[in-house]
């Protein structure tokens, strides 16, 4: 589809319109797919008509946004005032960033809500965009499902930037809309929508909503660190919004919970001398099991022989003789049996054990420093424990793991890591795609894969082939898995040309080693860096 729309530059070409017409309190503004003739690219043009002085505080607003570089926000390429009228350049027009993916709400629409670790990253990404926005005095506006889009990777993007017009508190009641429509898939406006599960999550939509400054928030910075806050524990799925707007408070409920757990009682229980307390739990006025009852006797006060003695028509005297003779048995004889013992067992442990350890030490002696040997003949060295490893040889990788210390929680590619040591260089791990800038978008310094080598080894260097040329590399080793990235000294530093043999600056010894990549290279939508195969190698 051709436009016939004036006052536009001949580098952009309509294609198609992607929005309905946006009336607003300055003019009419269309929303179209152009092409960017120039740079051969597509582009989101949206054009105000009248241009002039009705456009001017649009196209102002445009400006200030041309100076961002978040991901969050669609990128201000062009903008121009117009003259105004209906003749030629009479239109004012904002070009951005043209954002392949799918949109909020048609992923809503299809799929209904999302799951709350997904909301949380997505609008906290939105929100960082905006409070970068705000930091230099821009309202953002147009926060809706249908202009935020989801990308690859994670990310999320949101088009039209800036709106004809907007506020900072606008855009923060806009985000927790946003926050809500993706934890229920309703908006406030819906008849029976349905709450939010999370208590901290319906709280934090209420303060984006409220106008109150002691419980508002009070910018989108605070969202974002909220956003970025673990879930408390024990905020598990909950009814926290109802329609009637009671809630309640965490510690509150839980006390409900108790006190109609607990039975009514009729007050403390007395306790009589000797009776134990009562069991947690157990029904009011029911009696306790009965004590065993002692015994009649106790053990020292019987005759040991009497119990063994079942003549009961013997005389007493008779009795006492055969339990006295009985007992002095009992106390010479057990200690002669327990003598016995040791000296069958010492017997047994001379003739076998010191035997055995006699004939191994004299078959198992090596020749003293005065055995001769013959002429021309050498003594063969002994054999080592384990053979040194060949200067050059790979050396087995027994793990591999993504290190990640600056990020934002949000997975790398986790899952793929193991391709970059499977032996097949048609294989990857890739960074997400980042934009606006090869320094990770000016997020992070950077983000690596940690190779455990299974015990400490003497490494030589490293060799890394990528598919992504011109992405930067430290290769660094350490004696832990995890820590500071200070805890990784760097051994060698490189600029991935396709297969790289990089050696260390010196030999080094450590179990652990650390891709780390710092700088990534330009693909087609933005900026990435791959690993496709890494091999270490000994130092010999």
């Amino acid at each position: 589809m051709t436009s016939t729309t004036t006052g536009l530059p001949d580098r952009y070409r309509p294609l198609d319109q992607v929005a309905p017409d946006e009336e607003t309190a300055t003019g009419v503004i269309r929303s179209w797919r152009a092409r960017d003739r120039v740079l051969n690219r597509d582009v989101a043009l949206r054009v105000h008509t009248p241009g002039g002085p009705a456009a001017r505080e649009w196209i102002t607003r445009a400006l200030t946004a041309g100076g961002l570089a978040t991901p969050a926000l669609a990128m201000v390429y062009d903008a121009a005032e117009g003259t105004g009228g209906t003749e030629p350049g009479g239109a004012a027009y904002v070009v951005n960033e043209w954002i392949e993916g799918t949109r909020l709400s048609d992923r809503l629409a299809s799929d209904g809500p999302l799951p709350e670790r997904e909301a949380r990253s997505l609008v906290r990404r939105l929100a960082e965009g905006v409070a970068e926005a705000h930091r230099v005095g821009l309202a953002v506006g147009g926060l809706t499902p249908e202009h935020v889009v989801l990308r690859p990777g994670g990310l999320v993007g949101l088009l039209s930037v800036p709106a004809a017009s907007g506020t900072e508190k606008g855009d923060i009641a806009a985000l927790g809309a946003l926050l809500e429509l993706c934890l229920t898939g309703s908006r406030p406006q819906d008849a029976g929508r349905a709450g939010i599960a999370s208590p901290d999550l319906a709280a934090l939509v209420r303060r984006a909503r409220s106008d109150d400054p002691a419980t508002g928030l009070s910018s989108a910075a605070t969202m974002v660190a909220l956003l970025a806050a673990p879930p408390r524990p024990g905020t598990g799925p909950q009814e926290a919004v109802r329609p009637d707007g009671y809630t309640d408070s965490g510690w509150m409920r839980r006390l409900r919970e108790r006190r109609e757990d607990t039975p009514d009682d009729d007050g403390p229980v007395r306790l009589d001398r000797g009776s134990l307390p009562p069991v947690p739990g157990a029904a009011p006025g029911r009696p306790l099991p009965p004590r065993p009852a002692a015994p009649a006797a106790e053990e020292d006060d019987l005759d040991w022989g009497e119990t063994f003695d079942t003549d009961d028509d013997a005389p007493a005297d008779d009795r006492r003789s055969s339990s006295s003779a009985r007992r002095r048995l009992a106390v010479v004889g057990l200690p002669l049996l327990a003598l016995a013992l040791v000296i069958a067992f010492a017997l047994w442990f001379g003739n076998n054990v010191l035997s055995v350890a006699g004939s191994v030490d004299q078959e198992g002696s090596t020749p003293s420093a005065s055995a001769g040997t013959s002429a021309g003949s050498a003594s063969a060295p002994a054999p080592s424990s384990a053979a040194a490893p060949v200067a050059g040889a790979p050396v087995p990788v027994s793990a591999a793991a993504i290190y990640n210390p600056f990020g934002d929680g949000d997975p790398e590619n986790d899952d793929d890591v193991a391709s970059s040591v499977d032996g097949d260089p048609g294989t990857v791990w890739s960074t997400v795609t980042y934009r606006g800038s090869a320094a990770f978008g000016n997020l992070k310094p950077g983000v690596g894969v940690v190779y455990d080598l299974g015990s400490e080894q003497a490494l030589a260097g490293v060799t890394i082939t990528t598919t992504l040329p011109g992405s930067t590399v430290e290769v660094r080793t350490g004696s832990a898995p995890t820590g500071a990235l200070e805890a990784f000294p760097v051994a060698a530093t490189a600029t991935l040309t396709g297969t790289d043999d990089i050696a260390l600056s010196a030999p080094v010894t450590a179990r652990y080693v650390l891709v780390w990549v710092t700088g990534l290279t330009q693909v087609a939508d933005g900026f990435q860096a791959d690993l496709a195969e890494v091999a270490v190698t000994a130092a010999g």
